[in-house]
């Protein structure tokens, strides 16, 4: 857990946290050079209760090339 995810799930509810968490673990970032993708929270980040899909240009984790990546919210199979 990064420290800005330990500092946030510290002062909020435990529901709020918990809720923050399962959030961010269905936004995905996924890298348009390589195909390689990963959720906010696996990533270290937060997007909680966020609407509309983004686009950042940033150095992949995987490739290592900076280029753009496409920001998501994956449905689970359960809703």
């Amino acid at each position: 857990m990064s420290r800005i995810q330990r500092f946030f799930t510290a002062i909020f509810p435990a529901s709020w946290a918990k809720s923050m968490e399962e959030d961010s673990r269905r936004w995905h970032m996924k890298c348009l050079k390589c195909g390689y993708e990963i959720s906010y929270w696996d990533m270290g980040g937060i997007r909680w209760k966020a609407k509309g899909d983004q686009r950042n240009y940033k150095k992949c984790q995987k490739c290592g090339v900076r280029s753009w990546h496409k920001s998501y919210r994956k449905e689970t199979s359960d809703q």
